[in-house]
């Protein structure tokens, strides 16, 4: 399992938290995703063989964030 970080920009409230949490535990490898709002920052754990950055990042790009 690898660890990464993303720096989401958008991310306001709950609700953001809980779009982002759901985008990305709904993909096929992802262990644990932590959000925080304040930092802005989405710490995933994910199995690199079953998912890629790229697909983090898709996926939260999906809901409306941007990934920096």
């Amino acid at each position: 399992m690898e660890k990464t970080t993303l720096n989401v920009s958008g991310m306001t409230c709950g609700h953001c938290e809980k779009a982002v949490k759901t985008a990305l535990s709904n993909l096929e490898g992802v262990a644990s995703v932590n959000v925080s709002l304040q930092a802005g920052t989405v710490e995933v754990e994910y199995d690199t063989a079953k998912v890629s950055v790229q697909s983090l990042k898709d996926a939260v790009e999906d809901q409306g964030y941007d990934v920096a």
